[in-house]
């Protein structure tokens, strides 16, 4: 797929209003496409809404998002009218990434049970039926094991037609194969331990990366075209001399694109890789400490 570049950057809080607005003007001035807003209870991270409504007011072009909100933490008809609530504040300028959920942390501090990987997954797939259905026209109904809608007629209704552009990650193949049906936007990552206790070692490196790629191909099918791949950037930073990235050495960890080691040069050249070779365009900058680092990149393949 022949997709142009889009970079998104993760920013969890600032010391005031001024330094948030200006957080985001930096990212929008630095070519940038979407500024993003983690979603936990614990740690020092900004509420999602709150956050991208006033990213998006402090710009005229950045989009807001979040990576992800977790679904166990609101009712999805809750979601529904607050994410259609900040695409029409925001002139169409959401994309709204979901998932299930996993971290123990949260669930443990507000007293949340932390059901099965496959009970959230059920959950999710529910939830985003529900999204989509009350963002369409006229009154929704919906009866299912997790989630009861009935005859809700939600305004406003999302600037975006049919629905703000949907983002959905993880690593394992359940969520990954829902993602392939439903989503406009994967992001692809490691699978999370089942007692979300952090990612799972075992599925990282090079080859368990191009599986996953190969599985949403497969799932998705004749609508593979229409879905946008990406990753976050984990780690940016300069190898040791006599290191430098190359195609043809896929041994190590640093080969997958979570993982970005070199010149701006080496940089560059990996992501265009990935795109040229593996369809994936939308990269995800994970920590502000490499922003300063990542911009010339940025700049150099933004919307290219």
């Amino acid at each position: 797929m022949d997709r142009p570049f889009r970079f998104a950057a993760v920013v969890r809080e600032a010391a005031s209003a001024g330094e948030w607005a200006d957080k985001a003007r930096r990212l929008e001035d630095s070519g940038f496409d979407v500024l993003l807003v983690p979603d936990h209870l614990v740690g020092p991270r900004f509420a999602p809404v709150a956050a991208m409504t006033a990213a998006a007011c402090a710009t005229s072009r950045l989009k807001v998002g979040t990576l992800v909100f977790a679904n166990d933490f609101r009712h999805p008809a809750v979601l529904a009218k607050e994410a259609a609530t900040v695409d029409l504040l925001s002139a169409g300028r959401l994309e709204l990434g979901l998932g299930t959920g996993w971290m123990a942390a949260d669930y443990a501090s507000a007293g949340l049970a932390l059901d099965p990987p496959g009970t959230r997954v059920d959950r999710l797939a529910e939830a985003i039926a529900v999204l989509k259905g009350l963002w369409g026209e006229g009154p929704f109904t919906f009866h299912g094991e997790h989630y009861r809608i009935d005859g809700l007629d939600q305004q406003p209704k999302p600037v975006q037609r049919p629905h703000p552009r949907l983002l959905l990650g993880g690593g394992g193949p359940r969520v990954l194969r829902l993602a392939a049906r439903e989503a406009d936007v994967i992001n692809l990552g490691m699978r999370v331990r089942a007692d979300g206790t952090g990612p799972d070692g075992a599925d990282g490196g090079l080859p368990a990366f191009l599986a996953k790629i190969d599985l949403v191909r497969r799932a998705a099918a004749d609508r593979y075209g229409a879905i946008e791949l990406g990753t976050s950037v984990q780690q940016l930073g300069v190898r040791r001399r006599g290191e430098a990235w190359s195609a043809a050495d896929s041994s190590r960890q640093d080969e997958t694109p979570q993982v970005l080691l070199g010149t701006r040069r080496d940089v560059a050249d990996k992501l265009r890789h990935w795109r040229d070779t593996h369809d994936l365009s939308y990269f995800v900058l994970h920590h502000e400490r490499d922003l300063d680092a990542f911009i010339p990149v940025v700049e150099e393949l933004a919307g290219r």
